[in-house]
């Protein structure tokens, strides 16, 4: 122990003694450190003597601060140049291993690759106990594979790879069997491996063990061609009403003909297939062109000729079969239809340009360039980017997902992944009211068509080809369907102009806001969603999706306006709600976190320097939430501004809690009231934020099913927060919803455009870090006068951005003055 009368022999001990315990456990030192270099930043104490300062203090040494340098001989400071040195490289070393491991932890995460998705249908093919068949065989009564995709390891063994740099486990394939060729048919899943050669598979279930209802798979393109035959059958009896109403037939038609869009849930109750079928011009933008004429059709039975039609909506009226509507329509006891005549030079629901704009159309408008080269890097699903690593991978029944998000080496997130996302429709046709769609049991991941270069993504962008095994006998691949890229936002991170307030400044400082974008889309049927991830210098990443595409319309009635807007001279813009839904599994400075949300509450007391009087402000309000329940916040009550995740064990240079915060950008509801029917089958909608703790059998908050039996799913979201479990100093998953309503308007003719229609959320370091991080950023610009007023400039990136962008160098002038 030091004392007042520390000798130089002493203080050199202390330094040599930190620094071997450096070395036995560099690591895990550099996780707990701040000694000599900060563990989020790696950046060196300022000075020798802040750090010995910081040795003595830490080792309850008496010495005072006024004779501190009299203690510091030359003895001790030969000492810390050489442990400055060597501490140095162990940091390296340790910084080396973190961003090693990450490297070679990615693949684990990796999607399938074709050569792996042939090899697990070669395998199960030869399985002769499954009988399999062609997903193309025409018959329903068929085993077949519906979509294959990765199984994700577990966490725990995922993290051995990721933070011990141990052998990751052997990848799995995650396969989805439709079994229709039995006595009484069903869905099951099952994990084949290990890849790329699989030798066994296993049954994979739910949580609870819920079997799937045979009746809950999504539809086939197969399935598709026999409805179409319905349809057909429909057209042969009923189109001479629908060329009299709407100029345009089913089937036999030549250029005037109509399409379909059908309706989910299919049915009103579990183990039902019937689905509303609503009739459109086949038209460029057909969504946006409905009739009038919507049917009915149960399509349950595995023998498509029994299908049969239950009922048909025919300008605002029902009718019990096809033949009651024609007796009826020839007899003329019904309101009969007729629209105006189809004009094809009508652009309606084209992109083709019309209208006045003053933008000159013989140049390009901005484009983003890469002056000196690119500044991120991508090895197979790995990125980096200014401090940031993560890997990535495409989900095909729902979409992107990052793994293992680091910052600086350590890591924020272990999982940041896409749910679902619905979208809830009123209406007073028949289709309008039961449009309730839950887009996953579309295979939403799977729906990531080709990104054009230069509107979708920058020219210069990184696109990636996916590969998807759906409802196909092979691997598809889907061309340029993910980008990855850097932009700026043409806003500063920050920047400070100050004034001398005498016609000068005293400084101005600024930092180019650069961000890396990765994206893909999701186009399912009308709707484009825009998904993408942002990360910022500053240690914040945001989540955002934008819609587009066009709405879904249906017929117009006088009544449809109490449920949407016209739009067109027959068209509905039906109104509806857009849930999205994300899993957010945390991990802040290791897995042990905690959650708090943070208020303000008035306060009112006596004024202490004018007696008499007295002051009212507002004051931090702190909640910790220790339980699931109380961590479940329902939509229409009062919502957290601050919602605080922490390590309650891992503490900043200024003694705060490491942590982060979940901010939202939505303005979200809920869409049905508690335990109405299909709302049992998305009881995540309930909460904009719900937090649970780590269990791996609580992967995802959906499934593909919910779709077709959303009365009583196979994921129940509502039972991973039933057993209201501790939520204090434990591996947190934060369940995060956002949205927002959409009232449909002329506007949106003829497509919803994406400014004002972007929600998602930030994760912002709270006492994360011990200042900004992004203070590492040498895109840093500041300029002072010089002593003759001269504008003096200070940068550590190229004087001259390029000649894409500009051959001048930066130059700043800062004074203002009267004219």
């Amino acid at each position: 122990m030091c004392t007042d009368n520390a000798n130089p022999s002493i203080t050199s001990c202390f330094v040599l003694l930190k620094f071997y315990d450096l070395l036995l456990a560099n690591h895990l030192l550099f996780k707990r450190s701040g000694w000599l270099i900060k563990a989020e930043t790696s950046e060196l104490y300022d000075s020798e003597e802040d750090c010995i300062h910081w040795l003595i203090q830490k080792t309850h040494c008496s010495c005072s601060s006024h004779t501190f340098e009299e203690r510091v001989t030359e003895g001790a400071k030969m000492w810390f140049s050489w442990m400055l040195l060597l501490a140095s490289l162990a940091m390296s070393t340790a910084s080396s291993k973190s961003r090693e491991w990450a490297h070679h932890g990615a693949a684990m995460f990796a999607d399938l690759t074709p050569q792996e998705m042939n090899a697990v249908r070669d395998y199960l093919y030869s399985c002769s106990e499954l009988g399999l068949t062609s997903a193309q065989d025409k018959s329903l009564k068929k085993n077949s594979i519906l979509l294959m995709e990765l199984h994700v390891p577990r966490k725990h063994e995922a993290l051995r790879a990721l933070d011990r740099g141990q052998a990751k486990p052997s990848r799995q394939a995650r396969v989805v069997v439709q079994f229709g060729n039995q006595a009484v048919p069903n869905v099951t899943e099952y994990t084949v491996g290990p890849l790329p050669f699989p030798r066994s598979y296993q049954v994979k279930t739910f949580k609870g063990d819920r079997p799937i209802r045979f009746e809950s798979r999504p539809i086939s393109s197969v399935e598709y061609e026999h409805l179409n035959v319905v349809l057909e059958k429909i057209g042969a009896k009923a189109n001479k009403i629908l060329e009299e109403s709407t100029g345009f037939t089913y089937g036999n038609c030549t250029n005037r003909c109509l399409t379909f869009s059908d309706i989910a849930p299919r049915g009103l109750a579990p183990g039902e297939r019937r689905t509303w079928i609503m009739m459109q011009k086949f038209v460029e933008g057909y969504f946006i062109h409905p009739v009038g004429f919507e049917v009915l059709v149960n399509h349950k039975d595995l023998d498509h000729n029994k299908w049969t039609v239950e009922k048909v909506w025919y300008n605002g009226q029902y009718f019990d079969s096809v033949e009651e509507l024609v007796e009826k329509y020839e007899k003329g006891t019904i309101n009969k239809l007729k629209l105006q005549e189809h004009d094809e030079e009508d652009l309606f629901s084209t992109y083709i340009p019309r209208g006045h704009m003053n933008t000159q159309t013989n140049i390009h408008g901005a484009k983003l360039v890469e002056p000196q080269g690119r500044r991120f890097q991508v090895d197979r699903n790995f990125v980096e980017y200014a401090g940031w690593s993560f890997a990535y991978r495409v989900r095909s029944s729902a979409g992107l997902q990052i793994f293992d998000l680091r910052f600086n080496g350590e890591r924020i997130a272990y999982e940041i992944a896409l749910q679902e996302a619905i979208a809830f429709y009123s209406g007073d046709s028949p289709a309008a009211m039961q449009t309730k769609y839950i887009d996953a049991g579309w295979a939403m991941g799977t729906s990531d068509y080709e990104l054009s270069k230069g509107i979708d993504c920058p020219e210069i962008a990184h696109f990636v080809d996916l590969y998807h095994y759906y409802d196909t006998d092979k691997p598809v691949r889907y061309r340029n369907a993910l980008c990855i890229f850097e932009m700026t936002t043409a806003l500063p991170l920050r920047r400070h102009f100050n004034s001398n307030f005498q016609g000068g400044y005293n400084f101005y400082g600024g930092l180019e806001n650069h961000v890396l974008v990765i994206r893909t889309t999701s186009t399912v049927y009308n709707y484009d969603y825009i998904w993408d991830f942002v990360f910022y210098q500053n240690g914040v990443m945001e989540s955002r999706v934008s819609a587009t595409g066009y709405i879904h319309a249906t017929f117009f009635t006088e009544n449809g306006l109490n449920y949407g807007t016209r739009v067109y001279n027959y068209v509905l813009g039906n109104l509806h709600t857009h849930l999205i839904h994300y899993k957010v599994d945390l991990d802040i400075a290791g897995r042990d976190n905690s959650f708090e949300t943070i208020g303000l509450k008035y306060v009112n007391f006596s004024n202490p320097w004018s007696p008499g009087h007295t002051i009212v402000q507002s004051k931090l309000h702190r909640t910790q939430h220790e339980t699931e329940r109380s961590a479940a916040f329902r939509f229409g009550k009062k919502f957290p501004k601050y919602l605080h995740f922490y390590n309650p064990n891992q503490n900043n240079k200024w003694g705060h809690k490491k942590g982060y915060r979940i901010q939202y950008n939505s303005h979200a509801n809920s869409v049905l009231p508690r335990g109405w029917k299909e709302e049992n089958g998305i009881t995540w909608s309930r909460y904009p934020l719900a937090v649970t703790r780590h269990k791996d059998n609580e992967v995802t908050s959906s499934s593909i099913y919910t779709q077709n039996d959303p009365w009583e799913p196979v994921v129940s979201f509502e039972e991973f927060i039933r057993n209201n479990e501790n939520i204090v100093n434990q591996d947190l998953v934060a369940w995060v919803t956002v949205g927002f309503l959409h009232i449909p308007h002329s506007e949106d003719i003829p497509n919803t455009a994406t400014p004002g229609n972007a929600v998602g959320f930030f994760l912002r370091p709270f006492n994360f870090f011990d200042k900004d991080p992004s203070l590492a950023s040498r895109s840093t610009v500041i300029v002072r006068p010089d002593e003759k007023g001269q504008p003096k400039v200070q940068r550590w990136t190229p004087e001259v951005v390029g000649h894409c962008v500009s051959n001048e160098p930066f130059f700043y002038n800062g004074t203002y003055a009267g004219v």
